[in-house]
């Protein structure tokens, strides 16, 4: 991941992503739903064009009925407001419907997560529309200060989807912390927690992948806060691990569980591949007039299969309107 906040937002597109699930809970703190967390979420496409050329959004998405629009920024941007306006109605355009003698339209319900904010940081964007007949109305987005929600805010109200940028709140204190011994302990102390709850939290059979992912970049993030501070960020890098450094740990997994896939499907094919091999050498001993004893030697079969494979040529020759005299001459030699 590359400089430029690039990295945050790549965070940000891969939770999104690979676990969807996770802005659920941002939805409902920002617009006081109660969507579960096994809601349906439909991603749409985040690439728009306009006169100016393409824009991408950060994520539009669909809940039941409702649509939403998420934007991330790391940095104090004065035209987020009009930049929020210009996607929302571009959205809103593609959603157009057609009435009796109208079209109408209908705005996201958008916000702007705030990685980092000052004392200018509004609560809230706005835009004072204007219209010919002197009617104006205010177009409204909240704003997100993600670095006032606590470490226990963020677990009870499972704001999860805020844990990899939560050493920002520290970005100040950050340059040197190597040096100051009891600060890169409470650090350490405070990354332990994170872990321990998230272990709680998610550290199972069915969410063990979602609770790797967030685990990683979480380190992503960390490790490029603290990229000059080579010692604090292997020290903070291995508490969020727990002690491993890891790849995207989950994707090793599925491609293990791949592998194991890999394995299971070769030996269910050579097991078929033997089964056909064995009915077409007992069908031919049959042929051939053998007996049993025989059949059983040289093919390897147990009675049961014998008998199993006889079955199963009598039927095919009496769907054919064959007569299977093979067979039943087979069993006269038999006698």
């Amino acid at each position: 991941m590359s400089e430029n906040n690039t990295i945050f937002d790549d965070v940000f597109r891969t939770m999104l992503e690979r676990m969807p699930s996770l802005i659920i809970p941002v939805i409902n703190e920002v617009f006081q739903t109660s969507y579960s967390k096994d809601e349906k979420i439909e991603q749409y496409r985040n690439e728009h064009h306009t006169i100016s050329g393409e824009i991408i959004t950060d994520s539009y998405l669909g809940i039941r009925n409702k649509f939403y629009h998420v934007e991330c920024q790391s940095t104090q941007d004065c035209r987020m407001s009009i930049r929020m306006i210009e996607y929302d109605f571009m959205m809103a355009l593609e959603q157009a419907q057609e009435k009796e003698d109208y079209f109408e339209i209908n705005f996201p319900h958008s916000c702007v997560l705030y990685l980092r904010h000052n004392k200018n940081t509004p609560a809230q964007l706005q835009v004072r529309v204007n219209m010919p007949d002197g009617r104006h109305m205010m177009y409204q987005i909240p704003v997100v200060k993600v670095q006032e929600y606590t470490r226990d805010e963020i677990f009870q109200k499972r704001l999860l989807f805020f844990l990899p940028y939560y050493i920002m709140r520290y970005e100040k204190e950050l340059p040197g912390i190597g040096q100051k011994p009891k600060r890169l302990q409470e650090l350490a102390g405070e990354y332990e927690a994170i872990r321990g709850e998230l272990e709680r939290l998610l550290l199972n059979e069915e969410t063990a992948d979602l609770y790797l992912r967030l685990v990683e970049l979480t380190k992503e993030i960390s490790d490029y806060m603290l990229r000059r501070e080579e010692a604090a960020r292997k020290r903070i890098g291995d508490v969020v691990m727990g002690g491993k450094v890891l790849e995207l740990e989950v994707d090793r997994m599925l491609e293990r569980g791949r592998q194991i896939g890999l394995e299971e499907g070769h030996r269910t094919g050579l097991e078929e591949g033997r089964r056909k091999q064995n009915r077409s050498l007992v069908a031919r001993m049959l042929e051939a007039g053998e007996t049993e004893d025989k059949i059983l030697l040289y093919s390897g079969c147990t009675s049961e299969e014998v008998a199993r494979i006889r079955e199963e040529l009598e039927e095919e020759g009496r769907e054919k309107s064959i007569t299977p005299e093979i067979v039943s001459g087979n069993r006269r030699n038999q006698r």
